[in-house]
């Protein structure tokens, strides 16, 4: 709704919603002189804990935060996912997602939506206002969805991506520099359309906060090389979110979330090489790189992060778990899973879930997903690592429990509010009224 619209005497809600990717709870209510803006929020407005979803990855939580829908229904599951009736396997984009997203209800009321840089949406929407796709889009050009966005986005510098590559660097100058010209770029394209005031929608997500929190997030849990460079980081990101707010008008919602926690990663565990030495996964041949590689008598196998698929008959190709010894095999799994332990003896699944029990029917749903217990990050790869446990670049993990939402609206109700809320409450707060079934509901009181 633009100023004309508001002339005219429309009333509609209107939303601004700031996705701050991976950004902790806990990271905020800590630290109130970094997070002066949010801290106000909170104070003025709703603020609290929203649980993430089951796995807690972000290839699977902002198809389900934009659709209000578990994976079983989006159809994506995280960075790696696996043909039906194959080994095969694909990196989900956007036109993988099979549930209806928040901004298309919102254009079939005849509403617009402006969205830049949300995870899993390439390739960029034709129906939309205007789009820029975010992470995982090949290309800056082929992300936006016309040549009048391109032409801004070249204008403020713009990147899709932090360059992670250079967190893998023992000094991380670069890196932090990178961050935040990426920070910066992403703030001026926003402030660029927010001022256009063309929109009813307006949904943009800062994703540089979730490489900042990988390479950087242990320095600021034990006071490390770069724990000031970190907190700085996030009271420029503070600022930027702060002079949203100040721009908009009273009869505008500011809703600012994150789509999962983060915590400290201590140990890499390399699920797939732990179900070999445990003889429950096996490859066809001594060079092996991927799932299409094991072999007919594999009875489990495991894809990024914390899946848990077995060997199934008449699911998998080559699968040899009958279906009468499923449930008999999927609890010796979940034993084994059980009494896994790290180096320093702390038991590495901190809960595991049936699939059935967070997911809507689908063929390519995992069986178990495990939840780990913090410090230990969960990998999949094939690759035949030489241990169960390594050290990698990364010092910061993807956490279920603690992401959040803050908003300017005080009539929020965060009690035991999870991501599926997220969609049902913005068209709630927009007026949107839709003949769907949500995973969660409103939040609005």
């Amino acid at each position: 709704m633009g100023l004309f619209d508001r002339l005219r005497g429309d009333d509609d809600g209107r939303v601004v919603f700031l996705g701050i990717d991976g950004v902790p709870l806990d990271l905020v209510e800590d630290h109130p002189e970094v997070f002066g803006n949010l801290t106000d929020i909170a104070e003025t407005g709703s603020g609290g804990r929203l649980e993430s979803i089951v796995p807690p990855e972000s290839s699977a939580c902002w198809p389900s935060l934009t659709t209000g829908k578990n994976p079983g229904a989006t159809g994506v599951y995280g960075f790696q996912d696996r043909e039906v009736d194959s080994y095969e396997t694909y990196v989900p984009l956007g036109r993988h997602v099979r549930a209806t997203r928040l901004w298309d209800r919102v254009t079939d009321a005849g509403r617009d939506a402006t969205v830049l840089n949300v995870p899993v949406t390439f390739p960029p929407s034709s129906r939309v206002q205007r789009m820029v796709s975010g992470f995982l889009s090949p290309d800056l050009e082929s992300a936006a969805s016309d040549d009048d966005v391109r032409e801004v986005l070249a204008d403020n510098d713009y990147a899709i991506d932090v360059n992670a590559k250079l967190g893998h660097d023992d000094d991380k100058t670069e890196f932090i520099e990178n961050a935040h010209a990426t920070l910066d770029a992403r703030y001026d394209a926003f402030s660029h359309y927010l001022d256009q005031d063309d929109w009813d929608l307006f949904f943009g997500v800062f994703m540089s906060t979730d490489r900042v929190n990988h390479f950087l997030f242990g320095d600021y849990a034990t006071d490390g090389e770069y724990a000031d460079e970190f907190l700085e980081f996030y009271r420029v990101l503070d600022e930027y979110i702060g002079e949203i707010r100040d721009a908009l008008d009273d009869d505008t919602t500011l809703i600012v979330a994150s789509d999962h926690g983060f915590t400290r990663l201590e140990r890499e565990v390399n699920c797939n090489q732990w179900l070999a030495e445990e003889g429950w996964l096996s490859y066809g041949a001594d060079d092996h790189d991927s799932l299409a590689d094991i072999d007919g008598d594999a009875r489990a196998y495991s894809l990024i992060p914390g899946r848990f698929y077995l060997n199934l008959e008449g699911r998998e190709p080559n699968g040899v778990v009958s279906e009468s010894e499923y449930e008999a095999t999927r609890e010796e799994l979940i034993s084994d899973l059980e009494s896994l332990t790290g180096p320093d003896g702390r038991q590495v699944c901190k809960r595991i879930v049936k699939g059935e029990t967070v997911f809507d029917d689908d063929e390519i749903a995992p069986d178990l997903v495990v939840i780990p217990a913090d410090g230990f990050d969960l990998k999949s790869g094939f690759g035949g690592k030489e241990a169960v446990f390594t050290e990698g670049p990364r010092n910061g993990m993807h956490k279920f429990e603690n992401s959040l939402l803050y908003s300017t609206d005080p009539d929020l109700d965060l009690t035991d509010a999870n991501l599926f809320d997220v969609a049902p409450t913005v068209l709630d707060l927009m007026d949107v009224e839709v003949d769907a079934d949500f995973d969660g509901e409103s939040i609005v009181s």
